[in-house]
């Protein structure tokens, strides 16, 4: 018996067989990153194909290594009085830092092998990326996770939500920042930003890469702040000490490729 939307966090059950919400919202974001990074490598000259292969190969890297982030953060808390439960992954549980960190490495060697400028790829793909992480926050909403701290009903209601965010804030006895909302928003409002500002000014390949960094850094460190559910290394958020890095890496890039890099225009297709 098929049965749609059981309960919040329940898409579909086909007999015992049931399909997550969280699974279909990420899958969705990956699916729109996957067209969006194929529309502008089409616009470079490049077979279709190749992103085809690309993005299957990276949502499995990617996937396992939010999942490794997330256990390795978590594991006394979560993990080692029942270990096999760290491959439930669709119990939640994916932390977005540990898939950007093996998607770039697996990025890497794969365009390289296919002699594709890592920094052309990454123009193409990464804002792209943006529009995947604002809709895997969604997941987290219909998991009831990453939310901030607690808040009045009145304070979400000034926020004009619609009334099912605001009743799926109440969480454990109490009305909480829908701190995912805030950093999906953040999300696209960069994307577009990177989408319809940087790269109409962007003279050197690479900016649209690094800016990536630079945009998802700050609105990450903010919206961590928020959070009551942080991975912690000691009294440090990681999250937070990560984006310090992401707009590190970003500003120093920006500024490399404007000094050494390629210019958009000398670039061509092998």
């Amino acid at each position: 018996m098929i049965r749609f939307f059981e309960d919040f966090q329940t898409f579909v059950s086909i007999g015992p067989i049931s399909i997550q919400w969280y699974a279909v919202v990420i899958l969705c974001g990956a699916f729109i990153a996957y067209l969006l990074g194929q529309y502008h490598f089409k616009k470079l000259g490049y077979n279709k194909e190749i992103l085809s292969d690309y993005f299957f190969a990276l949502l499995f890297v990617g996937i396992i290594g939010a999942r490794i982030w997330y256990v390795i953060f978590t594991f006394d808390e979560l993990y080692a009085s029942s270990p096999m439960e760290v491959f439930a992954v669709w119990h939640g549980g994916l932390a977005i830092h540990g898939g950007i960190f093996t998607g770039l490495i697996f990025s890497y060697f794969f365009f390289k092998k296919r002699n594709i400028p890592f920094l052309v790829a990454g123009d193409a793909i990464m804002p792209g990326v943006l529009i995947a992480q604002a809709c895997g926050r969604w997941g987290n909403f219909f998991n009831h996770e990453a939310f901030g701290g607690e808040v009045t009903l009145e304070f979400l209601q000034s926020l004009h939500l619609p009334d099912f965010i605001i009743k799926n804030m109440y969480i454990g006895g109490a009305y909480h920042h829908p701190t995912f909302l805030y950093e999906s928003l953040a999300n696209v409002i960069a994307f577009l930003l990177i989408l319809f500002v940087i790269r109409k000014l962007q003279k050197h390949i690479g900016v649209q890469f690094f800016s990536y960094f630079v945009f998802y850094g700050i609105l990450r460190f903010f919206v961590e702040g928020l959070r009551t559910d942080s991975l912690m290394f000691g009294p440090i958020r990681v999250a937070q000490l990560i984006s310090i890095a992401f707009l590190a890496v970003g500003i120093a890039g920006i500024l490399y490729v404007h000094k050494k890099g390629m210019l958009v225009e000398e670039f061509e297709v092998e």
